[in-house]
């Protein structure tokens, strides 16, 4: 019992109900995350157990706190995103990170939720091309497409341009029907869920038309100078190394990229490389370019999302080891 502290904190009365939730809610939500005790009696939370983890959640109370006079709503997952970060990064990192509003459209704000995002998000607004890798639900493409769209509407850029490479995934396009629209569109059909997430859906056909915005495969790239948009290559596991090239060399002045991607699955044919593993031994130290890893801790979906992407990340980094031990002994 000596090993444990005890450690007072006194919120701001006015913005006490909105850190500790709806009959301490958030409250409950941290005590059941973190090893120690919180007790609130008004504004005041009584912290009790070992020294770093009541640091911790005194660390989370003020963050909250802080958002909370920035005029920012805090949610259960705010809690739980600002416990994430304070374990891994600095505790002034908060408020940074949770409250860094990128688009909002009626009442629903897109913003970066970890450190890693806030990483990715500054990257983007730091550098001309920027390659975004990790696991689905990491945010990459969506976080993307809002700072595109922030873009659009501060007048940085005229137009978005969103590709995808259409790979086929155990079916041939030649053999769906519809026309070559209607094969497409299952391919871009994440580019346009994040659009209508952003935008007034009944905008979107309007800028379509307009050219405003522009949804198309990857080979309708091809021969282009990209002037005055911003650009974002989804999926780009599935691109080979020509392709690759060819896309980043449509790069025209005014331009930003954004590629995207997950390495760890690929869909092309056996035996044919992925120009997103090429392209980082070609471009890695080239100024202006940036290359930002996300990982499993990034993942913003369901949580179960994430223990799956890290419980395939260890296979295979075992299978690996397993491999390499077996040409030793070779």
């Amino acid at each position: 019992m000596s090993d444990l502290v005890s450690h007072k904190v006194e919120l701001d009365s006015a913005y006490a109900n909105s850190v500790l939730g709806v009959n301490d809610d958030h409250l409950r939500v941290l005590n059941n995350l973190i090893d120690a005790d919180l007790f609130a009696r008004g504004h005041v939370v009584t912290i009790t157990g070992p020294g770093y983890e009541v640091r911790r959640a005194a660390s989370v109370l003020g963050e909250l706190e802080a958002m909370a006079r920035r005029g920012h709503a805090i949610s259960s997952d705010a809690v739980k995103r600002a416990l994430d970060i304070v374990t891994v990064d600095a505790p002034q990192s908060v408020g940074e990170i949770l409250g860094a509003d990128i688009v909002a459209r009626r009442g629903k704000v897109v913003r970066p939720k970890t450190a890693g995002q806030k990483r990715y998000v500054d990257a983007i607004d730091e550098n001309t091309v920027v390659f975004g890798i990790g696991p689905a639900g990491s945010g990459k493409t969506y976080l993307a497409v809002a700072k595109a769209v922030q873009a659009l509407q501060s007048k940085q850029v005229s137009r978005i341009i969103l590709t995808r490479p259409a790979v086929e995934a155990g079916e041939k396009l030649g053999f769906l029907p519809g026309t070559l629209s209607d094969k497409i569109d299952p391919y871009l059909r994440p580019l346009y869920d994040a659009l209508r997430d952003m935008l007034d859906p009944e905008m979107i056909p309007k800028l379509i038309e307009a050219g405003v915005i522009e949804v198309a495969p990857l080979a309708y790239m091809r021969g282009r100078t990209l002037n005055d948009a911003f650009v974002i290559l989804d999926e780009a596991q599935n691109t080979t190394p020509e392709q690759m090239k060819m896309f980043l060399t449509r790069l025209g002045f005014g331009a930003k990229m954004v590629v995207t991607g997950d390495a760890t699955q690929v869909d092309l044919p056996r035996g044919t490389k992925s120009g997103l593993r090429v392209v980082r031994e070609i471009l890695d130290g080239v100024e202006d370019i940036h290359f930002s890893d996300l990982y499993s801790g990034d993942v913003v979906r369901h949580q179960l999302v994430g223990r799956i992407v890290s419980a395939y990340d260890t296979y295979d980094d075992e299978l690996a080891k397993k491999r390499a031990k077996r040409k030793e002994e070779q």
